[in-house]
């Protein structure tokens, strides 16, 4: 009897994905697991080569990119487990942390998603709540506002972030990097939108969970590191800046409605724009040929726009 089947998406990335098993295997304990490695046709190696080395995984290997959505729906159909985690692969185990959201979860009869407390390499707290996008905190992310005024909750999707690290409670949206609930319900919601080509897979399956009647609860009762979002200097390629850009935009054809839809839309774009002047300069200034290539990027993803509406 499997408990617990852990889904982790893999696309190159080898030693990442090394390390991430290492973890799991050196500290899970006390209960049956699985874990379901599904790569989207890596092209920097044999993948089989890492996941032969742990006998609690298995692999599949996908001939083509079929994006993170849909290969996470394939692990969880393939899943044996009562419970399933979808785990992003830069993360790391440092403690029985699937034994202890088991546990967790059991406390809940009703229909219930968890995420776990995120943490930077240095174990310093990394947000790991978001709220759902409103016009006002969409106002406080494009144009700045929420870094000039972190505490003004309407402004700050995630102020849960600043005000909750040990506290339980009850979100709207849980970070993509470890998700933990009932195979059922996800099967039951349809599990991960595949429109969604990458970014905005969970705040569109959170969504849904919860008008559906369920709760999506954060849990500081165990933590994970998560490697992804340690890093201030993290470099913004074209891959990144145009599928956050095409995810935010798909998640407002499905979500929003009329003049909130339309004024969600301009906040976008008007946000994107004033980002190539301010990246252009600061590239010019400072010389780093990395601002300026991103405020290309930016200027680039202003002409971008989803052809598919999201109508699901």
């Amino acid at each position: 009897m499997i408990d617990v089947s852990v889904v982790i998406v893999n696309y190159n990335q080898f030693s990442l994905l090394d390390n991430c098993l290492n973890s799991i295997v050196k500290h899970t304990q006390e209960i049956n697991y699985e874990i379901i490695v599904v790569d989207n046709n890596s092209s920097e190696g044999d993948v089989s080569k890492i996941t032969s080395k742990y006998q609690k995984v298995k692999l599949i290997q996908n001939k083509t990119n079929n994006r993170f959505s849909l290969a996470n729906n394939q692990g969880i159909e393939l899943a044996l487990g009562k419970y399933v985690l979808l785990l992003n692969n830069d993360t790391l185990f440092i403690e029985n942390t699937i034994l202890i959201m088991k546990e967790e979860i059991e406390k809940y009869n009703e229909p219930v998603l968890i995420g776990c407390k995120l943490l930077n390499s240095d174990y310093s707290h990394q947000p790991s709540v978001v709220d759902f996008d409103t016009i006002g905190n969409l106002v406080g992310e494009y144009y700045f506002l929420a870094k000039v005024l972190p505490k003004v909750r309407f402004l700050n999707k995630y102020f849960l972030s600043l005000t909750s690290e040990d506290k339980q409670c009850e979100v709207d949206v849980v970070k993509g990097a470890f998700m933990f609930g009932r195979k059922a319900d996800f099967i039951n919601q349809n599990m991960l939108d595949v429109n969604f080509f990458f970014y905005n897979e969970e705040n569109d399956y959170c969504f849904r969970f919860k008008l559906s009647g369920g709760k999506v609860i954060y849990s500081p009762n165990t933590s994970i590191i998560h490697l992804g979002g340690g890093s201030s200097n993290e470099m913004y390629g074209w891959f990144v800046i145009k599928n956050l850009s095409l995810s935010k935009i798909k998640f407002f054809q499905k979500h929003f409605k009329g003049i909130k839809f339309l004024v969600a839309v301009f906040i976008h774009y008007s946000g994107y724009l004033i980002r190539v002047p301010i990246y252009l300069l600061g590239g010019i200034f400072t010389l780093k040929v990395n601002l300026i290539r991103k405020a290309y990027y930016y200027f680039r993803t202003i002409f971008l726009y989803p052809k598919n509406i999201m109508i699901n």
